[in-house]
């Protein structure tokens, strides 16, 4: 459970059965406790990513739009 009391709510994600046994067998002696685990793990780290490259395509698009205002061309 969570500190404040609130259960963590939970859903569903289908995957092959082939994926879902190779990813059961890398996992062996590693940290996670379940494929579920590790799947979480994964998708974290690629939201984290997705979100970091987000920004960085943002600030390189503004950093482009100040430079073509100055005259600049690209």
């Amino acid at each position: 459970m969570k500190k404040d009391g609130m259960r963590r709510k939970y859903t569903t994600i289908t995957i092959p059965s082939p994926l879902f046994d190779k990813l059961r067998e890398k996992i062996k002696d590693t940290g996670f406790s379940s494929v579920s685990d590790c799947v979480t793990y994964i998708l974290r780290e690629t939201m984290v990513e997705m979100e970091t490259k987000g920004a960085e395509t943002k600030k390189n698009t503004a950093v482009v739009e100040k430079l073509k205002a100055l005259g600049y061309t690209m």
